[in-house]
């Protein structure tokens, strides 16, 4: 018994050493905690926004110079958060905390025995029970997928915004996360937030047809060439619109109209990069198709 008695001072020493500290020197663990979570949403999201504007350049949808443009912005961003420090300065405790610790640090250790005399079984200090006898059962919860943390950032990201509908990096940042999760109809949603933001962005009207595009069985006839046509006017030159628009008259079997819009981005890229043979390839394919008919 008394060894037992010894044996709780000393665990109850031991957490007294970790519950007295704090209590002494006011933190701000809250306000750590929080900015740490909206730092690792950001950088999964911005992850995401990488992987979509990787995908874009390996389809042609994005040339060598925007891609490197945006893949910089991306990274500027995400350093930004990373790095960003809090600027508060910390206080010390004031006098009212350390009365505060010396009751804590003389009533955890009574409250503990009184609470264990009167709900324990001390008697079994002396007596245990025999071993085999059957403990509470415990089971450990899987790691959770790297998809479902994912998933769990961009639906974080998502309820933020309802509180702020005005935030168009937000919302650029959805839609390129949802794209990524081949969500393309939740993509269209938030893209078509975006653009009316700033509905002279090609770049976001050219993201915004693809996703509808994706969402309505792959196809750019209707909503997508609405679209297209809308960034066209915004920015002729835009080679990601181009090469879109290219897609879009190949799949209306306007041929020669496809190979027009893609010169136009061949002349835009190295023609010796992955982009560059890509957009080649499909020229040679469209006149092909155009010499046939």
């Amino acid at each position: 018994m008394i060894l037992f008695w010894l044996v709780c001072a000393v665990l109850i020493l031991i957490a007294l050493a970790f519950v007295l500290p704090p209590v002494l020197q006011r933190s701000e663990q809250a306000d750590v905690k929080a900015d740490d979570e909206r730092r690792q949403a950001n950088i999964a999201v911005y992850r995401d926004q990488l992987s979509e504007l990787d995908a874009d350049r390996r389809n042609g949808i994005v040339a060598e110079e925007q891609y490197a443009q945006d893949r910089e912005e991306i990274e500027r961003r995400l350093l930004e958060d990373t790095v960003q420090v809090r600027s508060k300065k910390t206080t010390s405790a004031p006098v009212n905390s350390r009365s505060t610790a010396y009751l804590l640090g003389f009533g955890i250790p009574f409250i503990a025995i009184i609470f264990y005399v009167k709900v324990g079984e001390p008697n079994l200090i002396d007596n245990p029970a025999p071993v085999g006898t059957p403990a509470a059962a415990t089971s450990s919860a899987p790691p959770e997928r790297s998809q479902e943390q994912i998933e769990a950032n961009v639906a974080k990201l998502a309820q933020k915004l309802q509180s702020n509908p005005n935030d168009l990096q937000g919302w650029t940042m959805l839609a390129r996360s949802y794209s990524s999760l081949e969500k393309f109809g939740d993509a269209a949603n938030a893209y078509a937030k975006a653009v009316e933001l700033s509905p002279k962005d090609a770049d976001l009207l050219a993201e915004y047809a693809f996703s509808t595009a994706m969402a309505n069985g792959k196809s750019l006839q209707g909503k997508p060439m609405e679209l297209i046509n809308r960034a066209l006017q915004v920015d002729p030159d835009n080679a990601k619109v181009l090469q879109l628009a290219g897609s879009a008259a190949f799949e209306a079997r306007d041929y020669k109209k496809a190979v027009d819009y893609w010169q136009r981005v061949l002349k835009k890229v190295p023609p010796d990069s992955d982009v560059g043979q890509a957009i080649s390839a499909r020229i040679n394919e469209a006149k092909t198709l155009a010499g046939s008919k």
